[in-house]
């Protein structure tokens, strides 16, 4: 579609005519709704809505939507968040040595399937500095020690905010968020393989394979200051058999990463994930 959208992700205590509503706003304004989604937690009470609709025709500016829609959310006592499909996100990727996850963010970027600008990658080892300059990204290498962790931190906070950044993905980056990091700049999306809690730390693969695992998997998630605990956002598996080595765990291991995290940033980007609590309400 060429036309610009609105796309609105609401969470709010359920109650009747919350569609009538939320479409009511969007009619009475002349817009036209071209995608809605919705559903109901009844065990946390919460109705969760994800609605588009196109710019073109609707009678509200862009500047005005959100104080005019704000009347319709606060007596719903609504949690919403509001974007514009021409609206282009900048990512920071962030890595320490395996380079398998940002090869595929920065191809699939390169031809046109996540639209965002990638300016900067930012890492605490040196190795994938070529990368960067082969698709002509700045790098920036900044080494984390126990003993540096925050003043390092200070750094990468300050070039997020030059960059202009909205959104960081951890590409198997393998350096844990300080909390105080998080809280400052939450918009974070992290990958790993499945095998925690069960073969967290050093060398999983081998372990897994030594416990003869049937199953491996990943994870894409926001981050939070709790490790690894953040709302999921998409995971998926593979079987694995006695014919596999700890090599073939590990080839089957990248490429699910590979395309867990591209399947999450791409709904990310596409406003398709709606946060509430520690769980996530993804829209298709």
């Amino acid at each position: 579609m060429n036309t610009p959208t609105a796309t609105l992700l609401i969470s709010c205590p359920d109650q009747k005519g919350l569609v009538a509503k939320l479409a009511n706003f969007i009619y009475s304004n002349g817009g036209n709704i071209i995608h809605a989604d919705q559903h109901t937690d009844f065990s946390a009470g919460l109705f969760l809505n994800r609605i588009e609709w196109q710019l073109e025709g609707f009678h509200l500016p862009r500047e005005v939507i959100e104080p005019a829609f704000q009347a319709v959310a606060t007596p719903l006592n609504a949690s919403w968040k509001l974007h514009f499909s021409d609206a282009v996100p900048r990512i920071a990727i962030w890595v320490s040595k395996q380079d398998h996850c940002l090869y595929d963010l920065l191809w699939r970027q390169r031809s046109g399937e996540f639209k965002a600008e990638i300016p900067v990658i930012i890492s605490n080892h040196e190795e994938l500095g070529a990368i960067a300059k082969q698709f002509e990204i700045d790098f920036h290498h900044i080494p984390i020690t126990k003993e540096t962790k925050l003043e390092q931190e200070a750094k990468q906070l300050e070039l997020l905010e030059q960059y202009k950044i909205d959104l960081v993905i951890l590409a198997k980056y393998m350096q844990v968020l300080s909390e105080d990091f998080v809280s400052k700049f939450s918009n974070v999306i992290n990958i790993h393989h499945s095998f925690l809690p069960a073969f967290a730390g050093a060398n999983p693969y081998q372990r897994a394979f030594e416990r003869g695992v049937k199953i491996i998997g990943a994870t894409a998630h926001y981050v939070t200051k709790d490790l690894d605990e953040g709302p999921i956002i998409e995971q998926d598996v593979v079987r694995v058999s006695h014919r596999d080595d700890v090599k073939d765990l590990i080839r089957k291991g990248k490429d699910l990463e590979r395309i867990v995290l591209a399947r999450a940033v791409r709904l990310h980007l596409q406003n398709r994930v709606l946060v509430y609590g520690n769980r996530t309400v993804v829209f298709g």
